[in-house]
């Protein structure tokens, strides 16, 4: 509509002329022309506003879409990924893609259809000067897109060095503290001013290639305009063309060329999201999480010489990294319902690991992971993660508040119930010296709280779920000896109706295991209660050696 509106506009002028120069009524033509202009400048503004809506609907959906996969994404992508580079895509690289549509796709759309539109009126008025025209603004077109092939690929180039310099500040900012205490500022300063300096590095290169668009437009359109106003006032000199014409067939001209600029804007500005849009889809074409059933039939439900089947086993595991790195080497538990089953050894003997197996977090290499007697891969990950809690190593709390940090595994838990589990893990006071309560904020990864409080709040939260089985990575690293024998009751009270499987350095949290699985270097070395394995196992008497419990 605002096309038409303004492809009439010639039209009703070369119609003003001829009604000024024949003698006849000029008021219905002049107010005819200021309907139209009026109309056209309303459409305009409609169809901005409509422009813009619809770019912000699609960068929503983008970052919708985009947040959805990476949230779901294999842990072993995380992995292998830099954070920052992946919230750069769904910051600048969405962002840019806005850009592509307001001036972009739509853009162009409207462009050709203007165009289109003032080439048929100008043929109606002179095909000569048309031809005129199309040969000019031919050689101009063919220019802008040999010139902006480059675009593309440069401007991909460029976004990827804004994803490292995103990384560079995400890496610093996460570790202030740290950078900070270690006299490392200047240096961390540094080493992220290079990365920026490289994303400038990168979008010169594109705005250098860029500059050389739009003179290249330019040319054709000024060369255009030239030609047509030459030859025209030549052929109205000769009688051939009426002033009327050649004054319509101007201003037809101006139509074609505005939308004609704005087209190789849009054409330039599709090129730099086209490289925003191939990082957007570089995470879109990645498989998310889903469950994965054995090339295989159901396996029999394995059950224990008393007939019931264990609530967790883990049945001659092996496991290794992508990189090769071999971690688990024929591992082999069970943990029954209600019972206590410790994990210790030294460093890196796949102590972790067997929970993030446990978990689902990494597919099993050989061998198999039951649950109650069932392979885990022929188990929804759902269904088996509501059945776990599970405390990490390093606790991690989330930013916000204590309330909105306990209820991420229960919503629908009540304040008795939160409160209750903060009793359970020696929380309350801590609580409660705020007057804001369980609304206190705990700060960017719960920077407010101490370590043993943000460990403590991490296993309120697993408590909370309610779980069959309990997964805890070395619970009381941060904790001292007060709340580490506050914690211990706590746990023993939760083993009388759960599993726990507990991951621990300090021997003393776990003396009163029902088992301790001993590992080293992947491989399970002895297993056994506290005391059979002080007198059966040499690697465990040196630990609990270490510690003073022999």
């Amino acid at each position: 509509m605002a096309a038409a509106a303004a492809l009439a506009q010639p039209l009703l002028v070369s119609r003003v002329i001829d009604a000024v120069g024949g003698g006849h009524a000029l008021l219905p033509a002049v107010l005819l022309l200021v309907v139209v202009v009026i109309a056209a400048a309303a459409l305009g503004a409609g169809q901005d506003y409509l422009l813009q809506r619809t770019a912000e609907g699609v960068v929503l959906t983008t970052r919708r879409t985009l947040v959805d996969r990476m949230l779901r994404l294999p842990v072993t992508e995380y992995d292998r990924r830099r954070t920052g580079d992946l919230m750069s895509r769904v910051g600048s690289d969405t962002t840019l893609l806005r850009a592509t549509v307001t001036s972009g796709v739509v853009q162009v759309a409207g462009s050709a259809v203007e165009a289109v539109g003032a080439l048929v009126a100008m043929a109606l008025v002179d095909g000569w000067l048309l031809l005129l025209t199309v040969g000019a603004v031919a050689i101009g077109l063919t220019t802008v897109v040999l010139v902006s092939r480059g675009v593309r690929r440069l401007s991909q180039q460029a976004q990827e060095q804004v994803g490292a310099m995103t990384a560079a500040v995400e890496r610093a900012l996460s570790a202030v503290r740290t950078i900070r205490a270690s006299g490392a500022t200047d240096r961390e300063v540094a080493a992220v001013g290079e990365s920026a300096g490289r994303a400038y590095d990168a979008g010169v290169r594109v705005a250098r290639l860029q500059a050389l668009v739009a003179p290249a437009g330019s040319v054709a359109v000024q060369g255009a305009f030239l030609a047509v106003l030459g030859v025209g006032g030549y052929r109205v000199a000769s009688g051939s063309l009426g002033v009327a014409e050649l004054v319509a067939f101007i201003l037809y001209l101006f139509l074609l060329v505005i939308p004609l600029g704005q087209a190789i804007g849009a054409w330039n500005q599709l090129q730099l999201g086209f490289g925003a849009l191939t990082r957007i889809q570089e995470i879109l074409v990645l498989a998310p999480e889903v469950d994965q059933r054995p090339e295989r039939p159901p396996s029999e439900r394995r059950r224990s010489p008393d007939g019931a089947a264990p609530l967790l086993e883990l049945d001659d595991v092996w496991f290794g990294y992508p990189d090769g790195t071999e971690v688990l080497r024929g591992v082999s538990l069970q943990v029954a319902p209600g019972s206590r089953v410790a994990l210790v050894g030294p460093s890196g003997a796949g102590k972790s690991t067997v929970l993030a197996l446990v978990e689902g977090f990494y597919p099993v290499g050989r061998g198999a992971v039951r649950w109650r007697g069932t392979d885990v891969r022929e188990v929804p990950r759902a269904a088996l993660r509501a059945q776990l809690g599970y405390v990490e190593q390093e606790a991690p709390v989330l930013a916000g508040t204590i309330r909105d940090n306990l209820l991420l595994t229960r919503p629908d838990a009540d304040d008795p119930e939160l409160w209750a589990v903060l009793a359970d893990v020696g929380l309350t006071e801590v609580v409660r010296r705020s007057p804001r309560g369980l609304d206190v904020q705990v700060g960017d990864e719960g920077v407010l709280l101490s370590g043993g409080e943000r460990q403590r709040l991490a296993i309120a939260r697993s408590l909370l779920a309610r779980p069959e089985l309990l997964l805890l990575d070395e619970p009381t690293a941060s904790l001292d000896a007060r709340n580490e024998s506050l914690l211990r009751e706590t746990l023993a009270a939760a083993a009388a109706d759960r599993a726990l499987l507990v991951v621990a350095h300090r021997l003393s949290t776990v003396l009163d295991s029902d088992e301790i699985v001993v590992l080293d270097a992947g491989r399970v070395v002895a297993r056994g209660t506290h005391d059979e394995l002080v007198d059966a196992s040499p690697l465990y008497r040196e630990l609990a050696a270490a510690q003073l419990l022999v």
